[in-house]
């Protein structure tokens, strides 16, 4: 048999990444997402698999969020037994995250079955349990540098490169030997972008037969970088000059960090004054420490700041909260300050209370720092739509809304054109993790620049490489 790549999850959507390698030798899965979508969905499309996890032989993990990681412990429970392999800073981060998840899951389940218990209804279970995703973690990793190479299964080997897009990201080759032939394989999903604060540049792998991409920002360009600090100036100081508070909805990791960066950086130039700070997030400060203890993986100039002492994530008036009741206190706080809190797209964790005490009042800015899938709170204050939804109670929007597409930590258009570009030449290019009309705008894209070879896969197609 020749070579299968089956395309399982985050195609023509942008969550759920999980990739099927199959060749005469082995099965090897990239990535092991979770589909993010409403709670019947979530549990329906994470339950099931097309394939059965105790015939893998590998699993390469490109990075440490839960659209890419948090279902390894599903797998486990369904027979998994193979070796997961990553970059160091994956493995700890994923750790992290993996616990919160199956927290998440059981509180979630916990408010669910109190529900179905007064109606009659049948009780659910979580995919997976604190305790158990902590035993996921500790177990299966086996973590290389990037530049690496490693045997991952029988006649399959692979190499990590940098992807730029969070801390420890990476860009799996595989390079698969059939007989007398070798087939390069390369997976850049998620892709970073060039200059992003903290983060080396993407590298390019060389020598790729075909090449697995996102297409989260196809059809997208992204304001230059250096223009994210000015603009999120601007929005504190308008803010404090109505007396108000300024609201970040942040992914724990990655962009929770990046504005502490920006936030370092003002404050240390007197771009701000210095209001207090608080990353209201127990995940997030954990997350936090472990940036401080790989700090090997960002670029020269960040290391050799955090080694000299001057770290992002140390300055005055930062606090890091993790007491649930030092949280609630802070929407008695009356004074100007910043909270940046989980989830990103707003759709659990401490952000809701801070969003249901904030978002009536004008004074406020809910300031926007990332991805907003569809049906989420997140896209629909993105939206700006006119009343929206917290635990059920309806709230007008009159709060303020600033995005910041420029923080974003994915490549746009030009910067997927240029990785592809330089990819070349290639059988292949797969489209993935995009929200269909993005994947269908890179597609396009690409063809009016002479770029011909590039295909949508559906969900669970399974195509062959010749």
């Amino acid at each position: 048999m020749g070579i299968k790549l089956k395309c399982m999850g985050g195609t023509r959507t942008v969550t759920g990444s999980s990739h099927l390698v199959t060749c005469s030798s082995s099965k090897v899965l990239l990535d092991a997402g979770l589909f993010q979508g409403r709670r019947d969905q979530f549990y329906e499309k994470n339950s099931n698999f097309t394939y059965n996890p105790r015939e893998l032989d590998a699993l390469l993990l490109s990075h440490a969020h839960l659209d890419h990681c948090g279902n390894i412990p599903s797998l486990i429970k369904r027979g998994m037994r193979c070796k997961i392999y990553s970059t160091h800073a994956t493995r700890d981060l994923c750790k992290l995250m993996l616990e919160d998840s199956g927290h998440i899951q059981e509180e979630d389940i916990r408010y669910v079955n109190k529900i179905n218990r007064r109606l009659g209804k049948p009780l659910r279970k979580p995919l997976y349990t604190k305790k158990e995703a902590s035993k996921a973690a500790k177990r299966r990793f086996q973590t290389f540098s990037y530049g690496h190479r490693f045997c991952a299964a029988r006649n399959v080997f692979g190499t990590f490169y940098d992807a730029g897009h969070i801390l420890g990201s990476a860009i799996v080759t595989l390079d698969i030997q059939e007989g007398e032939k070798n087939t390069k394989i390369g997976y850049a999903v998620d892709l970073g972008r060039n200059n992003l604060p903290m983060l080396n540049n993407p590298q390019v792998p060389k020598g790729l037969d075909y090449l697995i991409v996102e297409t989260t920002y196809g059809g997208r360009m992204h304001a230059p970088i250096d223009e994210a600090q000015g603009r999120l100036q601007e929005a504190i100081l308008r803010t404090i000059e109505r007396k108000g508070k300024i609201i970040i909805p942040a992914f724990t990791l990655a962009r929770t960090q990046e504005i502490l960066y920006f936030l370092s950086n003002m404050i240390k130039e007197k771009a701000i004054p210095v209001i207090p700070v608080y990353v209201d997030s127990p995940l997030a400060t954990d997350i936090t420490e472990v940036f401080k203890y790989h700090n090997n993986y960002m670029n020269p100039q960040t290391n050799q700041a955090i080694n000299n002492g001057d770290s992002p994530f140390e300055f005055l008036n930062l606090h890091f909260v993790r007491d649930q009741k030092e949280s609630k206190t802070l929407n008695a706080d009356k004074r100007p300050m910043v909270i940046i809190a989980g989830s990103g797209m707003c759709e659990s964790g401490r952000i809701l209370h801070h969003l249901k005490n904030t978002i009536e009042d004008s004074r406020n800015t809910i300031l926007v720092v990332g991805y907003m899938a569809k049906d989420t709170l997140g896209r629909r204050i993105v939206e700006r739509e006119r009343f929206v939804h917290i635990y059920g109670v309806e709230h007008q929007l009159n709060a303020e809304v600033v995005i910041l597409n420029s923080l974003s930590s994915h490549a746009d258009r030009q910067g997927l054109f240029e990785f592809i570009s330089a990819c070349q030449p290639l059988k292949r290019v797969f489209l993935v993790h995009g929200d269909e009309e993005q994947t269908f705008a890179l597609f396009d894209s690409l063809k009016e620049k002479g770029i011909n070879n590039a295909y949508m896969p559906l969900q669970n197609e399974e195509m062959e490489l010749p």
